[in-house]
């Protein structure tokens, strides 16, 4: 079935209607799949799909945008915690997430109604704060981001309370192996849904991304300082490097950047230096020579 009308190309006005993204607009959103504790101690799923980056350097935070009087609101305020869980693309998963996702149903029918397998939380006992009440998390998810409120006031809404606006600060993120290999590896991606909303009254729209492609960055803009510290933000293990280090490697071809790196954290944690700093990069090159 094709929707592509070949012949109305012209730009035209649109509504601005209460919920936009799905009611005045296309807004490819992803299916969230959030557990929180309820007030008898089991865990909630809700689905939603306003739930974006919000602080991305240093702190890192998710918005999550829900019904003011949604059990998930009403979890969060009491408990503080959540997880957001990102479901594979499957249709009877997203099915189900419709389900889950609809008003008025108690946790417990809500639970009923669940195809998902629920697990304790993957925190530790260490990382665990004594009297708080963790949510179990969905074994199916293909990522999980386990998150507690931020309260410290960077971020206040006083808009209309049918709406709930929540800072989540990201505690953790656990995925399935594979897709954490993915990441290491530079390439391969996991197949997640993509959600287009609630339109016509009567059901919800979904599809599935096609495969993914790279797209090379122009040799002409070489690598810069942002590239460097995207690649060693990225390496493992415990070595951290000084903002003016980062200068030092502009100069690297692309191809070579992360095993540059790698050879440059392994010489530090040989000789037990924990701060990468531009005299160190000087003193490990002088060794190449």
């Amino acid at each position: 079935m094709s929707w592509f009308k070949e012949d109305k190309t012209d730009f035209v006005n649109v509504n601005i209607l209460d919920n936009f993204y799905q009611t005045s607009s296309f807004y490819p959103m992803p299916v969230v799949l959030c557990s929180t504790v309820s007030e008898n101690g089991l865990t909630n799923i809700g689905s939603y799909s306003l739930c974006f980056p919000f602080g991305i350097s240093k702190d890192h935070y998710m918005m999550l945008i829900s019904r003011g009087t949604s059990n998930t609101a009403a979890n969060i305020r009491k408990n503080k915690t959540i997880a957001l869980n990102f479901i594979p693309f499957d249709k009877a998963y997203l099915k189900n997430a419709v389900e889950l996702g609809f008003p008025g149903e108690t946790t417990e029918e809500k639970l009923k109604e669940s195809i998902f397998t629920l697990i304790p939380s993957s925190r530790s006992e260490e990382e665990k704060v004594e009297g708080v009440r963790y949510p179990e998390i969905i074994k199916e998810s293909v990522q999980i981001f386990e998150c507690t409120v931020d309260e410290s006031g960077i971020f206040k809404y006083d808009g209309p309370e049918i709406e709930a606006h929540f800072l989540l600060r990201i505690d953790k993120i656990i995925m399935q192996e594979r897709y954490a290999d993915y990441l290491k590896e530079g390439e391969g991606f996991p197949t997640l849904p993509v959600d287009f909303g609630y339109r016509d009254s009567k059901q919800f729209w979904f599809s599935k991304h096609t495969h993914p492609y790279a797209e090379p960055i122009p040799k002409s803009k070489g690598v810069d300082t942002d590239s460097v510290k995207y690649q060693v933000d990225r390496m493992e293990g415990n070595v951290k490097w000084h903002p003016d280090s980062y200068k030092k490697l502009v100069k690297v071809p692309r191809v070579f950047l992360k095993m540059v790196i790698s050879k440059v954290n392994e010489a530090a944690e040989q000789e037990g230096v924990e701060l990468i700093t531009p005299e160190f990069l000087d003193k490990v090159n002088e060794k190449r020579r």
